[in-house]
């Protein structure tokens, strides 16, 4: 990254917070560490933070409270969730408010970096001037309002065709890792969600088969490649 990313971590457990804090700024980010959301609201005030890391239960303001109040003054920060709680519905309820990805406790440092690395690489997604479109081939697209301008008319895409077709994008002539994709935009690398993740990428290639020059190709054993020839 051409900057260093500052990410704001709000964490009520203290070890956990300084375990996490310790690991990410070893990795080249930049964390401030608060320990509920109430002070984390403040801090995000005070200034420009570009990646948000939110324990659920915290004191005097939790993690849900939080984003809420952060998505009234900005919409596109990025919000990840750290939570004890496994529930579907909280996961939704997550997702409802605007978060870009939702990790259960226990978990790794390595996925947990992964999952960041991997957001920021679909909000650093190449735009141009207007900072809305992106050519794919000949193919006008516009990740931020999920659609595809095609010869025969606009294509509005699910949530999970966008994701996947900003990430295939943004790694193009590289090999986009098969699992890495699937936790980043399924949440978990299982068979079923794989075998969901091949019907999309059969969806995108129908939908961009009008540009003979895009290709997604399988790697076998490792992920995809998109490449335009």
């Amino acid at each position: 990254m051409s900057k260093t990313t500052h990410i704001l971590l709000a964490e009520d457990d203290d070890n956990l917070g300084l375990l996490l804090q310790t690991y990410l700024k070893s990795k080249g980010f930049e964390v401030d560490l608060v320990r509920d959301g109430k002070t984390a609201f403040e801090r995000f005030n005070e200034r420009k933070y570009d990646f948000c890391l939110f324990d659920v239960m915290m004191p005097v303001m939790d993690g849900f409270t939080l984003a809420k109040e952060i998505r009234e003054i900005d919409r596109k920060v990025p919000i990840l969730f750290l939570t004890a709680k496994g529930l579907k519905e909280d996961k939704l309820e997550g997702f409802a408010l605007g978060a870009d990805d939702y990790l259960t406790k226990p978990f790794s440092m390595e996925e947990l970096l992964a999952r960041i690395t991997a957001i920021l690489r679909r909000i650093e997604t190449p735009k141009d001037e207007n900072g809305s479109i992106v050519l794919v081939g000949k193919i006008a697209f516009e990740p931020e309002l999920r659609i595809l301008h095609l010869q025969d008319g606009d294509k509005k895409l699910t949530t999970k065709e966008n994701q996947l077709l900003t990430m295939l994008v943004k790694n193009q002539n590289e090999i986009l890792d098969r699992q890495a994709t699937l936790r980043a935009i399924w949440g978990d690398d299982n068979y079923f969600n794989g075998r969901s993740m091949d019907v999309y990428i059969a969806k995108l290639r129908k939908l961009l088969k009008e540009d003979e020059a895009i290709e997604i190709m399988n790697v076998h054993g490792k992920g995809f490649k998109f490449m335009v020839k």
